[in-house]
């Protein structure tokens, strides 16, 4: 990687009053617990060499219009297609995300859309889990497929994370929603 260029990724980091029922979960199943927060990813990591005052003139102009607004997630389901991984789900509020999600891959930010999302398939989420051994995945799913927790929070503003190369994240800068 030059060593210009950033590794980044753009989320939202939900402030959840039970949040630590999320991150009991995240820790018996996802391998990321530990080196990042609970979020849902806008924006899929990234490498570019982009100026991170080009990159906050972008959110701004993007995300412009877009006022604070409620998510509720629950509900865990796994998704074989993405190398198994553990979602918990948004009920509430994922017109705005997927919006949200529309406008940051424009200008700057277009040519870093992943092939797989260009035919529509965003779908809103907060990752719990990833399990790569297959019957290992399959008793997760079992496990929480019954989980009835609810959890609510409004979103007010976005994250632009810096992942390192061990993996670590920094927060680089957020935008407010207003």
């Amino acid at each position: 990687m030059n060593p210009a260029s950033k590794n980044r990724c753009i989320l939202i980091f939900p402030q959840i009053e039970n949040i630590g029922i999320i991150d009991e979960i995240r820790e018996r199943y996802d391998p990321l617990a530990e080196r990042v927060r609970p979020h849902i990813t806008l924006v899929f990591p990234f490498v570019s060499e982009i100026r991170a005052s080009d990159l906050k003139i972008h959110l701004a102009q993007a995300l412009c219009g877009i006022k604070p607004f409620e998510v509720t997630l629950s509900g865990i389901t796994g998704d074989i297609l993405f190398e198994r991984f553990l979602f918990l789900n948004i009920d509430h509020g994922k017109s705005e995300i997927i919006e949200m999600h529309k406008r940051l891959y424009t200008g700057i930010l277009e040519e870093f859309m992943p092939v797989w999302l260009k035919n529509g398939a965003f779908f809103p989420h907060m990752t719990v889990g990833k399990i790569d051994d297959r019957e290992q995945f399959e008793i997760a799913v079992e496990e929480t497929k019954d989980r009835t927790e609810s959890f609510k929070t409004i979103i007010n503003k976005v994250s632009v994370e810096i992942i390192e190369e061990n993996g670590d994240s920094s927060i680089e800068m957020e935008a407010d929603l207003i």
